[in-house]
């Protein structure tokens, strides 16, 4: 019978192979001398020592990183911190829609008078018009633009060869488009589900633009499913304030709702549409009400006790809203067709979907009116803006950290950052932007500035339709006692030059390119508004580069001229006096804004 042992040691602390390897033969030396003698590599006790190590070591593995990415700082993968980011309200984004005005053209006849055009000829561009783009993106008419409107450009566009009497105008005309195409596609419903979840085919949705389901009931989007109202407005027919106040804003019930959430990054999302778990039995408070009557649940009482109030929360009950069963839901969404629907100036010239609507059609001449309709164009005369590069696994971490600090509002210089940068898909979004305090203001004035990219990942300003989307949604977040400024952030182009010794029989050419590749990694991502340019970074990377000995120099300089930016900078008056940093402005931003050329280095 085996001897029993007690207060075996054990070390607790070993965790790689070769430590736990070297635990297990000592412990079977000491406790099994006479059973277990064979140690020699090629005998199965090492056999089963080496398989024993190797499983201890990958749960080893394992554990480290279940316990590193059980929290925000430590973890490093992508949908691991999306995961936390639930825990403090982030809303995941991906795609974005792309926003910007275009200018519409068209041709109708002169009247017969021949001072101007005929205005019975002259039509209104409905909204959901659609016209493309050189790299195939779609875009979409936000509402209707009106050609007769008086405000309109019109010049003469063709002339009689005899009499020189104007035959034809040209009037121009502005709108706004947003990207993409509506889709619509469709979930049959089955028995009830609590929290029924159902997957969008499509990565690319920007925006879920209704649920209708077969009875013609619609589901409304919220925040959060335990939010059961939301704000319509309502047109104001009273004659006395209808100038100062067009609607009227009320509290709607919608105990049919769902939340929108989405997952990956904007290289691969996926949206997601959940709905609660109640009944239509729920169903016995109006949809329209006065917030005063319900939410002081006052009783026979004529005070309130010490209670929290949520003024959102309109109706009561627990099943987070009605959940769909037996029936087909109707999906309406919009959906970006290009995988970046920025678009550079001048670069949407073709329209696909027309809908012009003639006042007193029947009266008019059918061949007239389709020379109007064919002589419709469309061109944008500043970029479209509003996709940008995904947020990388450090500056997601950020934003978490940041959401949670603004808790909705923006109070603080970061509480602006957050918000602006994780604003809704739909409104668009810019790539860097900084907040600082206006000191020459006596008021609480805050420059907002931004900088967006263009289709090739350039820095360009941001145009006027999403300064106006962020202004907007700052608007309903920020103190009120602050003003905002949506300012364009200066653009810095700068050059660099190197200088290098490396090992020698060395190849030249391969370690310059490796030097090169490497700094192109490096920015390909661009420094942030303010952020200051890295000289010591510089020599870093080049002397951490396999066959360099050393790095001899770095020169930093601002690259001016054709394609560049005409922001005046002095390299030398913002660099250091150590030489290590070149200073940035805080509303200037560092770009290298051609990585193949304005890179550029030796070896010796």
């Amino acid at each position: 019978m085996a001897q029993k042992r007690e207060n075996i040691e054990i070390n607790y602390l070993t965790r790689d192979f070769d430590s736990i390897k070297n635990d297990l033969i000592e412990h079977a030396r000491r406790y099994y001398p006479d059973s277990f003698r064979d140690f020699t590599d090629a005998g199965f006790g090492a056999l089963m020592v080496d398989a024993v190590s190797y499983i201890g070591d990958i749960l080893s593995f394992y554990l480290d990183y279940q316990a590193n990415e059980s929290f925000l700082l430590t973890a490093t993968e992508y949908i691991n911190i999306l995961k936390h980011a639930q825990t403090v309200g982030y809303r995941h984004v991906g795609p974005r829609a792309t926003f910007g005005p275009v200018a519409l053209y068209i041709m109708v006849p002169s009247n017969d008078s021949n001072t101007g055009p005929d205005l019975s000829y002259v039509p209104t561009l409905k909204a959901g018009s659609s016209f493309m783009s050189g790299f195939n993106s779609s875009f979409t008419l936000l509402s209707d633009v009106d050609f007769s409107d008086p405000t309109n450009d019109i010049v003469v566009a063709t002339t009689s060869a005899i009499t020189g009497v104007p035959i034809r105008y040209a009037i121009k005309a502005y709108g706004q488009v947003v990207s993409g195409d509506l889709q619509v596609e469709e979930f049959p419903v089955g028995d009830f589900m609590k929290f029924r979840r159902l997957g969008i085919s499509n990565p690319n949705v920007t925006e879920i633009i209704s649920v209708i389901d077969t009875e013609g009931r619609e589901y409304f989007e919220v925040d959060h499913l335990s939010q059961n109202t939301i704000y319509i407005p309502i047109t104001n027919t009273d004659q006395t304030t209808s100038t100062q106040a067009p609607t009227i804003v009320k509290p709607f019930i919608v105990p049919r709702r769902y939340i929108v959430r989405k997952a990956g990054d904007s290289f691969a999302t996926t949206t997601s549409i959940i709905f609660g778990y109640g009944s239509d039995s729920q169903l016995s408070s109006p949809s329209l009400v006065e917030a005063r009557d319900v939410v002081l649940d006052l009783h026979s009482k004529t005070y309130v006790t010490d209670k929290a109030m949520d003024p959102t929360i309109l109706i009561k009950g627990d099943k987070f809203g009605v959940g769909p069963s037996n029936t087909t839901l109707t999906v309406t969404y919009r959906v970006n067709t290009a995988f970046n629907s920025n678009a550079a100036a001048n670069a949407i010239s073709q329209v696909q979907v027309a809908d012009l609507e003639f006042k007193n059609k029947n009266l008019l001449n059918n061949q007239t009116m389709s020379d109007v309709i064919n002589s419709l164009e469309v061109n944008n005369e500043e970029p479209i803006q509003g996709n940008v590069t995904p947020p990388t696994a450090n500056e997601l971490r950020m934003l978490l950290m940041g959401t949670q600090a603004a808790q909705n509002r923006a109070v603080t210089a970061e509480d602006y950052k957050t918000l602006i940068l994780t604003m809704p898909e739909k409104f668009g979004g810019v790539h860097r932007c900084s907040v600082v305090q206006d000191v020459d203001s006596n008021l609480r004035n805050v420059n907002v500035y931004v900088i967006n990219q263009g289709l090739d990942r350039t820095l360009e300003p941001t145009n006027s339709i999403l300064k106006e989307n962020i202004k907007t949604w700052i608007n309903t977040k920020r103190m009120i006692n602050d003003s905002v400024d949506i300012l364009d952030a200066k653009v810095v182009n700068l050059g660099i030059k190197f200088s290098a010794i490396i090992e020698l029989g060395v190849n030249k050419t391969v370690v310059i390119n490796r030097i090169l590749e490497r700094m192109r990694n490096y920015f390909f991502s661009n420094l942030d508004i303010g952020e200051s340019f890295s000289i010591t970074d510089m020599y870093s990377l080049i002397n951490n580069t396999a066959g360099v000995i050393d790095a001899t120099f770095v020169d930093v300089y601002q690259k001016t001229g054709t394609g560049y930016s005409s922001t005046v900078f002095n390299v030398k008056n913002y660099t250091t006096s150590d030489g290590r940093f070149v200073k940035a402005p805080k509303n200037v931003i560092f770009e290298i804004k051609y990585l193949d050329t304005d890179i550029e280095g030796t070896v010796r």
